[in-house]
């Protein structure tokens, strides 16, 4: 192992979702489906979570001791509309307190508007698969970018929309439970147009109200797929899972272009709509094709043999960051921000390694020239883990849930050192390695 370091100007920082900590709001999609037996894997719910939502104060001084520059947090929809006609004023003070805390710590938000959870009633009209979303996302951005826009210069409108669609609509995992290729190609479109109306209704609104400092863009979540044995099927099922998975969103929230089989065209009119290219990144997977399996996009997903995995079995590769990450850069030539990257380990055994390997081949990026910005950890605290339930633990800061105890975990120390010293040094390859 070797030294290496980062720009002065970049920023490392942490992330969250608001349904995956906050606890307390019984209004949203996951609460609803936490009460169905069978759910959620481990039995848990989202009820109580991190109990985030009383413990900002506590959390942002651990974010603190943790030395980072910035955080990606989310707002709850369904606490900010608790229904169609009623937007409530004392929820948007709350995240404009937690917002404010924030940047008083130092600490530069990157809001994220959905992350995987609707408003119950928003489910229960039509979701994602009626056209009426896309207006109703676009009504809510205006309203967050008014009341919070003095505060907020930087936004992610969805948080990787293919994994909602297809644990949602296809495989039926996560609410509303449904097994559905065409609702998921119904739900990309409107996804995809929603990011395009929310983009341009944060610009619109806070260069209204003076600023001209606005940066929008999506977070994607990419799985480099590649052919198990690099036979013609395995490829044809790689190509799938690209094109499905990744191409239909990212050309489509960047570019305004649907390409098949969403549609063609630009149905929203051509333009540029991104400010950064948000990448979220964990690993890869091995595919071949089965035609029996729309589910999974039309392959057989499994691990490479033999590579290390993680406490979810998912494959411990750092390359996949540097590859996405160059080839999207060439392509649209925007910032890169990695909105997330991190690892299920329960016992804090290689989460420090990770960390190291991955933000190497963000420095090696850098010295090609890749104009990657920032980086996300996720998570800063273990957290409800969606259908898996509060099992792994991806956290920085281990959680206690029977006390809500907060421990920073080594790799957190090491991460805390990293940001201070915008890098690894010598001392801490001994220290922790």
């Amino acid at each position: 192992m070797d030294p290496y370091f980062l720009p002065k100007n970049f920023s490392l920082g942490t992330a969250t979702a608001s349904l995956q900590i906050e606890g307390g709001d019984t209004n949203n999609t996951w609460y609803r489906w936490c009460r169905q037996p069978g759910r959620i894997r481990d039995g848990s719910d989202c009820s109580v979570a991190d109990d985030h939502w009383n413990r900002i104060r506590e959390d942002i001084g651990i974010m603190k001791k943790l030395n980072v520059t910035t955080y990606r947090m989310s707002l709850e929809w369904s606490r900010i509309q608790p229904d169609i006609d009623s937007f409530d004023r004392d929820t948007l003070e709350h995240y404009r307190d937690e917002i404010g805390q924030l940047k008083k710590a130092g600490i530069t938000p990157l809001v994220t508007l959905h992350h995987f959870s609707n408003p119950i009633w928003m489910e229960d009209s039509g979701g994602w698969i009626d056209e009426s979303s896309i207006h109703r996302f676009e009504r809510y951005a205006q309203v967050a970018a008014r009341y919070l826009g003095d505060l907020v210069s930087d936004w992610v409108t969805i948080n990787e929309p293919n994994v909602y669609l297809l644990l949602s609509y296809v495989n039926g995992t996560w609410p509303p439970g449904e097994r559905s290729i065409i609702k998921y190609i119904r739900g990309a479109r409107n996804m995809i147009r929603a990011h395009i109306a929310a983009y341009r209704i944060i610009h619109e609104t806070r260069r209204e109200m003076g600023h001209g400092d606005t940066k929008v863009g999506a977070a994607h979540h990419l799985r480099l797929f590649e052919p198990k044995r690099g036979t013609p099927g395995q490829r044809l099922a790689a190509f799938l899972q690209n094109r499905l998975f990744h191409e239909i969103f990212i050309t489509g929230m960047s570019e305004g272009r649907f390409i098949l089989p969403i549609g063609a065209g630009y149905p929203m009119g051509r333009g540029n709509y991104q400010d950064f290219l948000g990448i979220n990144y964990y690993t890869r997977e091995m595919v071949s094709f089965n035609i029996t399996k729309p589910g999974q996009m039309f392959g057989d997903i499994g691990t490479r043999e033999g590579a290390p995995v993680n406490d979810l079995g998912w494959e411990l590769y750092p390359e996949g960051l540097y590859r996405f990450c160059k080839k999207y850069y060439r392509r649209f030539r925007v910032p890169i921000y990695i909105t997330e990257n991190g690892t299920a380990d329960r016992e804090d055994r290689f989460r420090a390694r990770y960390i190291y390997d991955h933000l190497l081949q963000v420095s090696r990026l850098i010295e090609a020239g890749i104009d990657v910005q920032r980086y996300y950890h996720w998570s800063l605290m273990d957290n409800f883990e969606w259908a898996e339930g509060l099992e792994p633990r991806f956290g920085l800061v281990a959680v206690d849930y029977a006390t809500q105890k907060r421990t920073i975990r080594p790799s957190g120390k090491f991460y805390a050192e990293l940001c201070k010293n915008r890098g690894v040094t010598e001392a801490m390859i001994r220290k922790y390695f």
